[in-house]
């Protein structure tokens, strides 16, 4: 045997029955089609075998960490899809074999005419900035988002920094939505967070780090209601949370990356809300977070003679065909936003 080939053998992970697994793309299949059952003889509270072979075989120190932590074969393949994802984004010539690219779940957003602006929806486990001024339909737009997603089955968690919890009750009863009848059944979670709080806390992991600009995935899950896997999240907003941050913008950047990688982690679809001024360039405080969601949609107040006009544009989606245009929506009472993707703005 040569030399290569022996390398090559040497990094084959064997299953017990005697299956070999040679790469991400490969573990992954084998943990989406074994049972949690099987999956214990790998993992346990001694050990985690999947681990030790990204760790010594690939070569992969940062999943390594990552999978060590996930004590359930869902969360290990979720953890797996996302850094699999990510490294795509990050190597887009790197060549798969055909068979190995997994297909892609997308979701509707569900706000009615919305979604005629997108080919098929967005990729499920997206994360989504919801950006604009003041008084633009944002936290109407994730509201609603919320609202439809519960219809469908799906749990939904809302991260408020700036209202409380009864104020985006009552927003959501003056449309006709029951966000009460939504918490007794268990898919709505409206959690209220202390932005200066969150902030001493961030500053405080830091120095617990030794100068190393890193904060472990785990110690900011607290982010998630323990016993709730939410399949969509919304933020709002993070001005709110940069806004605690001033003068500490390393702090912000770091946590807003692994803030990214725990929606992402766990399998949620996340709309990040952020307020910026009608005339700029940036669409987002810090200009990390547009650079790091995977999906921009901008909102507008539009200005025509003596009235202002509601609008919206989707910026950009990862891997989704989408129209490049400023349509029209409008507020309505009972119902809530309605966009036309046929209607110019301006005429």
């Amino acid at each position: 045997m040569g030399e290569d080939a022996k390398d090559k053998e040497e990094n084959v992970f064997i299953t017990k029955d005697e299956n070999k697994i040679s790469n991400l793309w490969e573990l992954r299949d084998f943990l989406s089609k074994t049972s949690d059952e099987i999956f214990t003889r790998y993992v346990n509270e001694e050990k985690n075998d999947f681990e030790s072979w990204i760790r010594h075989s690939l070569k992969n120190q940062e999943l390594a960490d990552l999978v060590r932590k996930k004590k359930t074969r869902e969360e290990t393949v979720q953890i797996i899809d996302y850094f699999l994802t990510k490294q795509e984004l990050e190597n887009p010539e790197s060549e798969l074999r055909e068979e190995e690219i997994p297909e892609v779940e997308r979701i509707r957003i569900g706000v009615p005419g919305f979604d005629q602006l997108i080919t098929e929806g967005i990729p499920k486990g997206s994360s989504v900035l919801i950006s604009g001024g003041p008084g633009t339909g944002k936290t109407t737009f994730c509201l609603q988002i919320i609202k439809e997603a519960t219809e469908k089955g799906e749990k939904c968690l809302y991260l408020t920094f700036e209202e409380a919890p009864l104020k985006l009750k009552q927003h959501m009863k003056s449309y006709g939505w029951d966000p009460i009848q939504l918490e007794k059944e268990g898919s709505l979670i409206i959690k209220k967070m202390r932005p200066f709080d969150l902030s001493r806390s961030v500053e405080a992991l830091l120095a617990k780090a030794s100068g190393e600009l890193t904060i472990e995935l785990d110690e900011i899950e607290g982010v998630i209601p323990k016993d709730f896997k939410p399949d969509r999240i919304v933020l709002d907003s993070l001005s709110s949370v940069a806004a605690a941050f001033i003068g500490r913008e390393e702090g912000y950047r770091i946590y807003i990356e692994q803030l990214f990688t725990l929606f992402k982690s766990i399998g949620a679809t996340s709309f990040l809300i952020t307020e910026i001024e009608q005339e700029t360039s940036r669409y987002s405080r810090s200009g990390i977070e547009e650079f790091l969601a995977d999906a921009v949609f901008v909102f507008y107040n539009i200005r025509k003679k003596n009235v202002r006009l509601n609008a919206l544009e989707i910026l950009k989606i990862r891997g989704t065909l989408h129209q490049k245009k400023i349509v029209p929506f409008k507020i309505i009472s009972n119902q809530g936003i309605v966009v036309y993707p046929q209607e110019e703005v301006f005429t």
